[in-house]
């Protein structure tokens, strides 16, 4: 899938450009002549990118930005409208994701406070940036790669997932309210995806895991078809479980949580890159519940 070839040079914000979900995207969209701001908080990757893109015909800037810094963002921004005059579709990509128990994190409360300042608080200054120009001139998309786990609730990503979750309460509040300017707010809940973020996490190699270029056509099926969501069946599943039948779900989140290991918990024996061996039955569940984070 391919976006057309845009009437007007479209301007596109991606986040987290330099790897992953974010490269792929930008990799795709550069193909239908868009304008790409990348940004991420590495320069040198960035210029690679930069040079992949432009190399192949495609137009795209760098904007190295730390996005845990609400006054870099700010700055960030500043210089893209002074340079291009506005922004027609911000993609909030960037996220930082914590496989770790709330036990294992009593003494660990900056995990909770460095996920929603990435993924909630950074991206609801990249939103609050923007908005001001797209409703000015009547038209604009707001694309918020979240989560399945914002659908299923794995256990042991409750810094994540209350994150991802935050965002999206926000961007549910604010659709309505921006829908008669033209403005679409779409979120998108990804399954697992095989980039830098999970490589932590060793026992994921066994699992069925999506390559970034499949999750950047779910950006660019976000793009060419605008909707309020994007999710896989497994997600649309959790949500309907959830609500008709929470207690199943409970069971069925508690059970995994004793299936899979921690990631280098201070309670549990670990191989060598700190997480211990995956059963059986943790494997088997992996494959009947595919792109769930666990």
């Amino acid at each position: 899938m391919s976006l057309p070839k845009p009437d007007t040079d479209t301007t596109v914000v991606i986040t987290g450009a330099s790897s992953g979900i974010g490269r792929a995207a930008a990799a795709a969209l550069a193909r239908s002549g868009a304008h790409l701001m990348l940004v991420s908080r590495t320069e040198a990757k960035l210029k690679e990118i930069q040079k992949e893109i432009e190399d192949d015909g495609g137009k795209a800037w760098i904007y190295p930005t730390d996005l845990s810094d609400l006054d870099a963002i700010g700055g960030m921004l500043d210089r893209v409208l002074a340079e291009h005059g506005r922004v027609d579709i911000l993609i909030n990509n960037a996220g930082r994701s914590i496989r770790r128990s709330v036990e294992e994190s009593f003494d660990r409360f900056h995990d909770f406070q460095r996920t929603m300042q990435l993924n909630y608080f950074g991206a609801i200054k990249l939103i609050m940036g923007v908005l001001p120009g797209m409703i000015e001139r009547g038209r604009g998309q707001i694309i918020n790669v979240s989560s399945i786990g914002a659908q299923a609730f794995p256990p042991r990503f409750a810094a994540y997932v209350a994150s991802k979750g935050a965002l999206e309460g926000f961007s549910r509040c604010l659709a309505p309210e921006v829908a008669h300017h033209g403005i679409v707010v779409t979120n998108i809940h990804m399954p697992l995806v095989r980039t830098p973020m999970i490589a932590p996490t060793s026992f994921y190699s066994a699992f069925p895991i999506i390559e970034a270029d499949e999750a950047a056509q779910m950006v660019v099926e976000a793009i060419l078809k605008r909707p309020q969501d994007v999710s896989t069946r497994l997600g649309k599943l959790g949500e309907i479980v959830d609500v008709t039948a929470p207690g199943f779900l409970h069971l069925v989140m508690t059970g995994a949580y004793h299936l899979f290991p921690e990631t280098g918990g201070k309670k549990k024996e670990t191989d060598g890159d700190g997480a211990r061996e995956v059963s059986v039955e943790g494997l088997a569940l992996a494959q009947l519940m595919r792109g769930i984070h666990f």
